[in-house]
Protein backbone atom coordinates (compact mmCIF):
# COMPACT_ATOMS: atom_id res chain seq x y z
CA UNK A 1 0.00 0.00 0.00
CA UNK A 2 2.64 2.57 1.16
CA UNK A 3 4.70 1.75 -2.14
CA UNK A 4 1.60 2.43 -4.42
CA UNK A 5 0.93 5.33 -2.90
CA UNK A 6 4.64 6.55 -3.01
CA UNK A 7 4.67 5.79 -6.69
CA UNK A 8 1.12 7.61 -6.92
CA UNK A 9 2.79 10.76 -5.35
CA UNK A 10 5.67 10.63 -7.40
CA UNK A 11 3.51 10.28 -10.75
CA UNK A 12 1.87 13.17 -9.37
CA UNK A 13 5.22 15.64 -9.21
CA UNK A 14 6.36 14.78 -12.22
CA UNK A 15 2.99 15.67 -13.61
CA UNK A 16 2.77 19.00 -12.29
CA UNK A 17 6.07 19.64 -13.47
CA UNK A 18 5.41 18.64 -17.18
CA UNK A 19 2.40 20.39 -17.07
CA UNK A 20 3.87 23.27 -16.41
CA UNK A 21 6.64 22.98 -18.81
CA UNK A 22 6.15 21.02 -21.64
CA UNK A 23 2.73 20.82 -22.34
CA UNK A 24 3.39 22.84 -26.11
CA UNK A 25 0.88 21.16 -27.92
CA UNK A 26 -2.13 22.61 -26.25
CA UNK A 27 -0.36 26.16 -25.90
CA UNK A 28 0.14 25.80 -30.28
CA UNK A 29 -3.13 24.86 -30.53
CA UNK A 30 -4.42 27.64 -28.19
CA UNK A 31 -2.30 30.24 -30.72
CA UNK A 32 -3.78 28.42 -33.56
CA UNK A 33 -6.86 29.25 -32.17
CA UNK A 34 -5.89 32.95 -31.71
CA UNK A 35 -4.58 32.75 -35.39
CA UNK A 36 -7.84 31.28 -36.85
CA UNK A 37 -9.84 34.23 -35.03
CA UNK A 38 -7.78 36.60 -36.31
CA UNK A 39 -7.33 35.86 -40.17
CA UNK A 40 -11.37 34.92 -40.28
CA UNK A 41 -11.77 38.31 -38.76
CA UNK A 42 -9.98 40.01 -41.44
CA UNK A 43 -10.73 38.20 -43.83
CA UNK A 44 -14.62 38.76 -43.70
CA UNK A 45 -13.59 42.83 -42.93
CA UNK A 46 -12.09 43.49 -46.01
CA UNK A 47 -14.85 41.50 -47.81
CA UNK A 48 -16.99 44.15 -46.04
CA UNK A 49 -15.51 47.03 -46.56
CA UNK A 50 -14.40 45.75 -50.40
CA UNK A 51 -17.20 44.03 -51.74
CA UNK A 52 -20.38 44.80 -50.16
CA UNK A 53 -20.40 48.76 -50.50
CA UNK A 54 -22.11 51.06 -51.79
CA UNK A 55 -25.02 48.91 -50.81
CA UNK A 56 -25.63 47.68 -47.60
CA UNK A 57 -25.23 44.18 -46.53
CA UNK A 58 -28.62 42.89 -45.76
CA UNK A 59 -30.36 39.43 -45.29
CA UNK A 60 -33.45 39.14 -46.01
CA UNK A 61 -36.45 36.40 -45.26
CA UNK A 62 -39.37 36.80 -46.97
CA UNK A 63 -40.80 40.38 -47.60
CA UNK A 64 -38.91 42.10 -44.40
CA UNK A 65 -35.62 42.75 -44.21
CA UNK A 66 -34.26 39.96 -40.74
CA UNK A 67 -30.62 41.26 -40.23
CA UNK A 68 -28.28 43.83 -41.30
CA UNK A 69 -24.80 45.20 -41.47
CA UNK A 70 -22.52 43.38 -40.07
CA UNK A 71 -23.89 40.81 -38.05
CA UNK A 72 -24.65 38.08 -40.86
CA UNK A 73 -20.79 38.54 -41.13
CA UNK A 74 -20.08 37.87 -37.12
CA UNK A 75 -22.41 34.53 -37.05
CA UNK A 76 -20.46 33.19 -40.14
CA UNK A 77 -17.25 34.02 -38.92
CA UNK A 78 -18.55 32.39 -35.47
CA UNK A 79 -19.59 29.20 -37.16
CA UNK A 80 -16.60 29.08 -39.36
CA UNK A 81 -14.50 29.13 -35.77
CA UNK A 82 -16.72 26.18 -34.32
CA UNK A 83 -16.30 24.37 -37.41
CA UNK A 84 -12.57 24.15 -37.35
CA UNK A 85 -13.19 22.80 -33.78
CA UNK A 86 -15.61 20.53 -34.90
CA UNK A 87 -12.95 19.08 -37.21
CA UNK A 88 -10.11 18.79 -35.12
CA UNK A 89 -7.79 21.14 -37.06
CA UNK A 90 -6.50 21.87 -33.57
CA UNK A 91 -5.63 18.34 -32.36
CA UNK A 92 -2.53 17.97 -30.54
CA UNK A 93 -1.41 14.73 -32.23
CA UNK A 94 -2.07 16.59 -35.89
CA UNK A 95 -1.08 20.00 -35.62
CA UNK A 96 2.63 20.39 -36.89
CA UNK A 97 3.10 17.67 -38.98
CA UNK A 98 1.96 16.21 -42.26
CA UNK A 99 -1.15 17.28 -44.71
CA UNK A 100 -3.71 16.12 -42.11
CA UNK A 101 -3.89 19.39 -40.53
CA UNK A 102 -4.48 21.43 -43.66
CA UNK A 103 -7.24 19.00 -45.14
CA UNK A 104 -9.09 19.09 -41.66
CA UNK A 105 -9.17 22.83 -42.14
CA UNK A 106 -10.06 22.70 -45.90
CA UNK A 107 -12.89 19.98 -45.01
CA UNK A 108 -14.33 22.22 -42.52
CA UNK A 109 -14.58 24.90 -44.00
CA UNK A 110 -16.30 23.83 -47.08
CA UNK A 111 -18.74 21.90 -44.90
CA UNK A 112 -19.79 25.34 -43.25
CA UNK A 113 -19.87 26.75 -46.51
CA UNK A 114 -22.34 23.65 -47.90
CA UNK A 115 -24.36 23.82 -44.52
CA UNK A 116 -24.52 28.11 -45.41
CA UNK A 117 -25.90 27.56 -49.04
CA UNK A 118 -28.55 24.63 -48.01
CA UNK A 119 -29.99 26.92 -44.97
CA UNK A 120 -30.18 29.28 -47.31
CA UNK A 121 -31.84 27.31 -49.62
CA UNK A 122 -34.23 26.03 -48.00
CA UNK A 123 -35.45 28.97 -45.10
CA UNK A 124 -35.20 30.72 -48.41
CA UNK A 125 -33.12 33.67 -47.08
CA UNK A 126 -31.46 35.87 -49.80
CA UNK A 127 -27.90 36.46 -49.05
CA UNK A 128 -25.25 38.02 -51.33
CA UNK A 129 -23.54 35.58 -53.39
CA UNK A 130 -20.27 36.94 -53.34
CA UNK A 131 -20.31 35.38 -49.83
CA UNK A 132 -20.20 32.08 -50.86
CA UNK A 133 -18.03 32.89 -54.07
CA UNK A 134 -15.25 34.90 -52.97
CA UNK A 135 -14.78 35.48 -48.88
CA UNK A 136 -15.04 32.23 -47.73
CA UNK A 137 -12.83 30.29 -50.33
CA UNK A 138 -10.39 33.20 -49.81
CA UNK A 139 -10.57 32.93 -45.79
CA UNK A 140 -9.68 29.08 -46.69
CA UNK A 141 -6.86 29.54 -48.50
CA UNK A 142 -5.83 32.26 -46.31
CA UNK A 143 -6.24 29.55 -43.11
CA UNK A 144 -3.98 27.73 -44.88
CA UNK A 145 -1.61 30.27 -45.56
CA UNK A 146 -1.41 31.01 -41.85
CA UNK A 147 -1.38 27.15 -40.75
CA UNK A 148 1.96 26.83 -42.64
CA UNK A 149 3.31 30.20 -41.55
CA UNK A 150 2.75 29.30 -38.05
CA UNK A 151 4.36 25.42 -38.98
CA UNK A 152 7.31 27.07 -39.94
CA UNK A 153 7.81 28.75 -36.51
CA UNK A 154 7.19 25.58 -34.90
CA UNK A 155 10.08 24.08 -37.36
CA UNK A 156 12.39 27.17 -36.23
CA UNK A 157 11.62 26.37 -32.65
CA UNK A 158 11.88 22.81 -32.89
CA UNK A 159 15.71 23.35 -34.42
CA UNK A 160 16.55 24.70 -31.35
CA UNK A 161 15.52 21.46 -29.29
CA UNK A 162 12.14 23.40 -28.15
CA UNK A 163 8.70 23.00 -28.46
CA UNK A 164 9.86 19.00 -29.07
CA UNK A 165 9.00 15.61 -27.06
CA UNK A 166 11.50 13.87 -25.06
CA UNK A 167 10.76 10.39 -25.92
CA UNK A 168 12.50 7.19 -24.96
CA UNK A 169 12.29 4.06 -27.26
CA UNK A 170 11.63 0.81 -26.20
CA UNK A 171 12.40 -1.85 -28.21
CA UNK A 172 14.33 -4.87 -28.85
CA UNK A 173 17.70 -3.62 -30.42
CA UNK A 174 17.27 -4.01 -34.20
CA UNK A 175 13.69 -2.61 -34.00
CA UNK A 176 14.91 0.07 -31.50
CA UNK A 177 17.59 1.49 -34.41
CA UNK A 178 15.18 1.83 -37.37
CA UNK A 179 12.91 4.10 -34.86
CA UNK A 180 15.22 6.05 -34.01
CA UNK A 181 17.47 6.61 -37.37
CA UNK A 182 13.69 7.05 -38.74
CA UNK A 183 13.16 10.11 -36.09
CA UNK A 184 16.39 11.59 -36.61
CA UNK A 185 16.35 11.80 -40.64
CA UNK A 186 13.07 13.47 -40.37
CA UNK A 187 13.21 17.32 -40.21
CA UNK A 188 10.53 18.60 -38.23
CA UNK A 189 8.99 15.04 -36.22
CA UNK A 190 8.61 16.68 -33.05
CA UNK A 191 10.31 14.02 -31.16
CA UNK A 192 14.28 14.20 -29.18
CA UNK A 193 14.87 10.49 -28.53
CA UNK A 194 16.77 11.33 -25.25
CA UNK A 195 16.88 7.28 -24.64
CA UNK A 196 16.83 3.74 -25.87
CA UNK A 197 15.12 1.26 -23.34
CA UNK A 198 16.00 -2.31 -24.90
CA UNK A 199 16.61 -6.07 -23.75
CA UNK A 200 18.86 -8.67 -23.91
CA UNK A 201 22.19 -9.35 -21.85
CA UNK A 202 24.41 -7.93 -24.53
CA UNK A 203 22.77 -4.87 -25.13
CA UNK A 204 25.19 -1.97 -26.40
CA UNK A 205 25.74 1.25 -25.24
CA UNK A 206 24.05 3.14 -27.67
CA UNK A 207 21.74 2.55 -30.47
CA UNK A 208 22.01 4.89 -33.23
CA UNK A 209 24.13 7.57 -31.07
CA UNK A 210 21.64 7.55 -28.35
CA UNK A 211 22.26 6.12 -25.26
CA UNK A 212 20.84 2.55 -23.74
CA UNK A 213 19.45 3.96 -20.11
CA UNK A 214 17.81 0.83 -18.92
CA UNK A 215 15.89 -2.79 -19.79
CA UNK A 216 12.23 -3.68 -20.19
CA UNK A 217 11.52 -4.34 -16.26
CA UNK A 218 12.43 -0.46 -15.28
CA UNK A 219 11.23 0.94 -18.36
CA UNK A 220 9.28 3.62 -16.03
CA UNK A 221 12.01 4.81 -13.54
CA UNK A 222 14.17 5.46 -16.68
CA UNK A 223 11.55 7.47 -17.90
CA UNK A 224 11.12 9.72 -15.17
CA UNK A 225 14.75 9.91 -14.72
CA UNK A 226 15.18 11.22 -18.12
CA UNK A 227 12.48 13.46 -17.54
CA UNK A 228 10.57 11.86 -20.81
CA UNK A 229 7.02 12.88 -21.53
CA UNK A 230 6.70 10.68 -24.64
CA UNK A 231 7.31 6.28 -24.62
CA UNK A 232 7.59 4.87 -27.95
CA UNK A 233 6.91 1.03 -28.23
CA UNK A 234 8.58 -0.28 -31.60
CA UNK A 235 8.26 -3.92 -31.17
CA UNK A 236 9.47 -6.75 -29.15
CA UNK A 237 8.40 -10.39 -28.42
CA UNK A 238 8.97 -9.81 -24.42
CA UNK A 239 6.05 -7.04 -24.80
CA UNK A 240 3.20 -8.82 -23.60
CA UNK A 241 -0.70 -7.72 -23.78
CA UNK A 242 -0.69 -7.73 -20.25
CA UNK A 243 2.71 -5.89 -19.74
CA UNK A 244 1.57 -3.69 -22.45
CA UNK A 245 -1.32 -3.01 -20.53
CA UNK A 246 0.13 -1.90 -17.39
CA UNK A 247 2.70 0.43 -18.65
CA UNK A 248 0.21 2.50 -20.36
CA UNK A 249 -1.53 2.73 -17.30
CA UNK A 250 1.64 4.02 -15.63
CA UNK A 251 2.25 6.32 -18.52
CA UNK A 252 -1.59 7.59 -18.72
CA UNK A 253 -0.85 8.27 -14.50
CA UNK A 254 1.97 11.01 -15.72
CA UNK A 255 -0.27 12.25 -18.58
CA UNK A 256 2.48 11.42 -20.87
CA UNK A 257 2.44 10.04 -24.17
CA UNK A 258 2.32 6.38 -25.45
CA UNK A 259 3.00 5.68 -29.25
CA UNK A 260 2.88 2.70 -31.13
CA UNK A 261 5.58 2.19 -34.19
CA UNK A 262 4.39 -0.43 -36.14
CA UNK A 263 6.77 -2.32 -38.33
CA UNK A 264 5.31 -1.72 -41.57
CA UNK A 265 6.92 2.25 -42.37
CA UNK A 266 6.83 4.86 -44.53
CA UNK A 267 2.90 5.15 -44.16
CA UNK A 268 0.88 8.23 -44.25
CA UNK A 269 -1.45 8.91 -42.29
CA UNK A 270 -4.97 9.19 -44.16
CA UNK A 271 -3.93 5.20 -45.15
CA UNK A 272 -3.85 4.03 -42.06
CA UNK A 273 -8.03 2.81 -40.34
CA UNK A 274 -8.19 1.80 -36.40
CA UNK A 275 -11.17 -0.42 -36.33
CA UNK A 276 -11.17 -2.30 -32.78
CA UNK A 277 -12.87 -5.72 -33.25
CA UNK A 278 -12.98 -8.02 -30.23
CA UNK A 279 -11.13 -6.25 -28.00
CA UNK A 280 -7.92 -5.74 -30.29
CA UNK A 281 -7.31 -2.47 -32.20
CA UNK A 282 -6.60 -3.55 -35.97
CA UNK A 283 -5.61 -1.33 -38.39
CA UNK A 284 -6.39 -1.46 -41.60
CA UNK A 285 -3.78 -0.12 -44.26
CA UNK A 286 -5.11 0.86 -47.87
CA UNK A 287 -3.65 0.87 -51.04
CA UNK A 288 -3.70 4.27 -52.79
CA UNK A 289 -4.72 3.60 -56.56
CA UNK A 290 -4.13 6.30 -59.01
CA UNK A 291 -6.49 5.02 -61.35
CA UNK A 292 -10.11 6.71 -62.35
CA UNK A 293 -11.36 9.95 -60.57
CA UNK A 294 -8.32 10.63 -59.16
CA UNK A 295 -6.30 9.89 -62.46
CA UNK A 296 -7.97 12.47 -64.46
CA UNK A 297 -7.81 15.45 -61.33
CA UNK A 298 -3.95 14.66 -61.69
CA UNK A 299 -3.74 14.42 -65.30
CA UNK A 300 -6.26 18.03 -65.76
CA UNK A 301 -4.14 19.71 -62.94
CA UNK A 302 -0.98 19.06 -65.04
CA UNK A 303 -2.31 19.86 -68.26
CA UNK A 304 -3.50 23.60 -66.85
CA UNK A 305 -0.72 24.22 -64.76
CA UNK A 306 2.01 23.22 -67.78
CA UNK A 307 0.61 25.39 -69.78
CA UNK A 308 -0.12 28.44 -67.16
CA UNK A 309 3.74 28.06 -65.92
CA UNK A 310 4.67 28.04 -69.87
CA UNK A 311 3.34 31.31 -70.41
CA UNK A 312 4.37 32.91 -67.83
CA UNK A 313 7.91 31.36 -68.21
CA UNK A 314 8.09 32.19 -71.89
CA UNK A 315 10.25 35.54 -71.08
CA UNK A 316 12.66 32.93 -69.29
CA UNK A 317 13.21 30.39 -71.39
CA UNK A 318 13.66 33.07 -74.27
CA UNK A 319 16.72 34.55 -72.57
CA UNK A 320 17.91 31.28 -71.23
CA UNK A 321 17.99 30.03 -75.48
CA UNK A 322 20.15 33.06 -76.20
CA UNK A 323 22.35 32.77 -73.28
CA UNK A 324 23.21 28.79 -74.25
CA UNK A 325 24.04 30.31 -77.59
CA UNK A 326 26.29 33.24 -76.96
CA UNK A 327 28.17 30.93 -73.67
CA UNK A 328 29.30 27.58 -75.61
CA UNK A 329 28.63 25.71 -79.29
CA UNK A 330 25.96 23.69 -79.63
CA UNK A 331 22.20 23.13 -79.91
CA UNK A 332 20.25 25.00 -77.14
CA UNK A 333 17.97 21.72 -76.28
CA UNK A 334 18.73 18.89 -75.27
CA UNK A 335 16.72 15.60 -75.65
CA UNK A 336 17.57 12.34 -73.68
CA UNK A 337 15.38 8.87 -73.99
CA UNK A 338 14.58 8.46 -70.28
CA UNK A 339 12.08 5.17 -68.39
CA UNK A 340 8.83 6.52 -67.75
CA UNK A 341 5.66 4.64 -66.70
CA UNK A 342 5.52 1.05 -66.70
CA UNK A 343 8.95 1.34 -68.30
CA UNK A 344 8.44 2.98 -71.56
CA UNK A 345 10.74 5.19 -73.29
CA UNK A 346 10.22 8.45 -74.30
CA UNK A 347 12.51 12.07 -75.08
CA UNK A 348 13.10 14.19 -72.07
CA UNK A 349 13.38 17.78 -72.87
CA UNK A 350 15.73 19.94 -71.15
CA UNK A 351 18.23 23.25 -71.79
CA UNK A 352 21.29 22.27 -72.58
CA UNK A 353 23.76 22.76 -69.39
CA UNK A 354 27.10 20.69 -70.62
CA UNK A 355 29.29 20.91 -73.23
CA UNK A 356 28.36 19.03 -76.32
CA UNK A 357 30.12 15.38 -75.73
CA UNK A 358 28.84 15.36 -72.15
CA UNK A 359 27.35 12.07 -72.88
CA UNK A 360 30.40 10.44 -73.95
CA UNK A 361 32.52 11.12 -70.99
CA UNK A 362 29.97 10.19 -68.46
CA UNK A 363 30.57 6.31 -68.16
CA UNK A 364 34.87 7.42 -67.24
CA UNK A 365 33.65 9.90 -64.48
CA UNK A 366 31.33 7.72 -62.89
CA UNK A 367 33.90 5.26 -62.98
CA UNK A 368 36.99 7.41 -61.76
CA UNK A 369 33.94 8.55 -58.86
CA UNK A 370 33.34 4.85 -58.10
CA UNK A 371 29.56 5.52 -58.65
CA UNK A 372 29.14 3.26 -61.73
CA UNK A 373 27.22 0.37 -59.94
CA UNK A 374 24.31 2.90 -58.20
CA UNK A 375 21.45 3.53 -60.15
CA UNK A 376 21.54 7.63 -59.06
CA UNK A 377 24.27 8.39 -62.01
CA UNK A 378 25.40 11.54 -59.66
CA UNK A 379 28.84 13.90 -60.56
CA UNK A 380 30.57 15.57 -58.57
CA UNK A 381 31.77 18.97 -59.28
CA UNK A 382 31.07 17.70 -62.94
CA UNK A 383 33.87 19.22 -65.03
CA UNK A 384 31.19 18.57 -68.54
CA UNK A 385 28.90 21.64 -66.64
CA UNK A 386 29.69 24.99 -68.68
CA UNK A 387 28.98 28.74 -67.10
CA UNK A 388 25.56 29.53 -67.85
CA UNK A 389 24.75 25.65 -67.38
CA UNK A 390 25.84 26.27 -63.91
CA UNK A 391 23.85 28.66 -63.07
CA UNK A 392 20.60 27.15 -64.64
CA UNK A 393 21.05 24.28 -63.15
CA UNK A 394 21.45 25.68 -59.61
CA UNK A 395 18.02 27.40 -60.05
CA UNK A 396 16.15 24.53 -62.42
CA UNK A 397 15.78 26.70 -65.32
CA UNK A 398 17.69 23.87 -67.37
CA UNK A 399 14.09 21.73 -66.03
CA UNK A 400 11.25 24.40 -67.99
CA UNK A 401 11.21 22.56 -71.47
CA UNK A 402 9.88 19.47 -69.38
CA UNK A 403 6.43 21.38 -69.31
CA UNK A 404 6.47 20.38 -72.71
CA UNK A 405 6.57 16.47 -71.34
CA UNK A 406 4.07 17.09 -69.13
CA UNK A 407 1.60 18.84 -72.05
CA UNK A 408 2.33 15.67 -73.86
CA UNK A 409 1.49 13.05 -70.97
CA UNK A 410 4.52 11.82 -70.78
CA UNK A 411 5.38 13.36 -67.38
CA UNK A 412 3.84 14.80 -64.41
CA UNK A 413 4.05 18.02 -62.49
CA UNK A 414 5.27 15.79 -59.71
CA UNK A 415 6.12 12.08 -59.33
CA UNK A 416 9.62 10.40 -59.24
CA UNK A 417 12.51 11.83 -61.71
CA UNK A 418 12.57 10.04 -64.64
CA UNK A 419 15.72 8.23 -64.85
CA UNK A 420 18.23 6.81 -67.88
CA UNK A 421 17.71 2.68 -69.38
CA UNK A 422 21.07 2.35 -67.63
CA UNK A 423 20.26 3.48 -64.18
CA UNK A 424 16.53 1.41 -64.56
CA UNK A 425 18.77 -1.64 -65.45
CA UNK A 426 20.40 -2.17 -61.89
CA UNK A 427 17.20 -1.36 -60.23
CA UNK A 428 15.92 -3.90 -57.54
CA UNK A 429 12.62 -5.07 -57.11
CA UNK A 430 11.76 -2.57 -54.77
CA UNK A 431 13.29 0.13 -56.71
CA UNK A 432 10.65 -0.59 -60.02
CA UNK A 433 7.61 0.19 -57.47
CA UNK A 434 9.02 4.18 -59.22
CA UNK A 435 8.22 3.27 -62.59
CA UNK A 436 4.18 2.88 -61.21
CA UNK A 437 3.58 6.36 -61.62
CA UNK A 438 4.40 8.98 -64.28
CA UNK A 439 7.51 10.60 -63.35
CA UNK A 440 7.90 14.37 -62.61
CA UNK A 441 9.62 17.22 -63.30
CA UNK A 442 9.64 17.75 -59.26
CA UNK A 443 9.40 14.93 -56.65
CA UNK A 444 10.02 14.50 -52.54
CA UNK A 445 13.64 13.79 -52.88
CA UNK A 446 13.99 17.05 -54.79
CA UNK A 447 12.68 19.05 -52.37
CA UNK A 448 14.31 16.89 -49.37
CA UNK A 449 17.76 17.33 -50.27
CA UNK A 450 18.35 17.22 -53.94
CA UNK A 451 21.83 16.21 -54.56
CA UNK A 452 22.93 15.95 -51.49
CA UNK A 453 20.94 12.60 -50.72
CA UNK A 454 22.75 9.51 -51.90
CA UNK A 455 20.51 6.56 -53.60
CA UNK A 456 18.79 5.14 -50.80
CA UNK A 457 17.50 8.02 -49.75
CA UNK A 458 16.36 9.19 -52.36
CA UNK A 459 14.55 5.81 -53.61
CA UNK A 460 12.94 5.82 -50.04
CA UNK A 461 11.94 9.24 -50.71
CA UNK A 462 10.24 8.34 -54.11
CA UNK A 463 8.62 5.28 -52.76
CA UNK A 464 6.63 7.03 -50.39
CA UNK A 465 5.23 9.49 -52.67
CA UNK A 466 4.46 6.43 -55.21
CA UNK A 467 3.01 4.12 -51.82
CA UNK A 468 0.97 7.70 -50.46
CA UNK A 469 -0.26 9.86 -53.68
CA UNK A 470 -2.26 12.76 -52.63
CA UNK A 471 -3.42 15.77 -54.38
CA UNK A 472 -2.58 17.30 -51.42
CA UNK A 473 0.80 16.10 -51.13
CA UNK A 474 1.34 17.52 -54.87
CA UNK A 475 0.33 20.54 -53.99
CA UNK A 476 2.45 20.70 -50.90
CA UNK A 477 5.26 19.35 -52.93
CA UNK A 478 4.91 22.16 -55.88
CA UNK A 479 5.00 25.03 -52.75
CA UNK A 480 7.99 23.37 -51.90
CA UNK A 481 9.69 23.27 -55.58
CA UNK A 482 9.22 26.97 -56.09
CA UNK A 483 10.68 28.34 -53.09
CA UNK A 484 13.86 25.79 -53.61
CA UNK A 485 14.19 27.23 -57.06
CA UNK A 486 13.86 30.97 -55.92
CA UNK A 487 16.43 30.00 -52.49
CA UNK A 488 18.16 27.08 -54.18
CA UNK A 489 20.83 26.74 -51.16
CA UNK A 490 24.12 24.35 -51.25
CA UNK A 491 21.89 21.29 -52.41
CA UNK A 492 21.76 22.54 -55.93
CA UNK A 493 24.08 21.81 -58.34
Amino acid sequence: MRKTEARARVAARVVRARRSSRDWPRMYGRSLVVSDVLVIMVTLAVYRAVVVPPEPLTLTWGNSPLVSSWLPLAVVGGLWVIALTMFESRERHVVGNGGLEYRRVVNGSITLLAVLIAIAFFFRIEVQRSLFLAAIPIGIMVLVLSRWAMRQWLRRQQRDAKFVHRAVVMAEAGNAEHVVDSIKRTHGSGFDVVGVVTSGKRSPDTIGGVPVIGGFANVIEVFDLVDADTLIIGGADEIDPRTMRRIGWEIADRDANLVVAPALTDVAGPRIHATPAAGLPFIHIEFPQLEGGKRFVKRTFDLIGSALILLVASPIMLATAIAIRLDSSGPVFYRQVRIGREGREFGMLKFRSMSQDADDQLASLLDLQGKSDQPLFKVIDDPRITRVGRFIRKHSIDEVPQLVNVLLGHMSLVGPRPQRADEVALYDEAAHRRLLVKPGMSGLWQVSGRSMLDWEDSLRLDLYYVENWSFVQDLHILLRTFRAVLAPGASAH
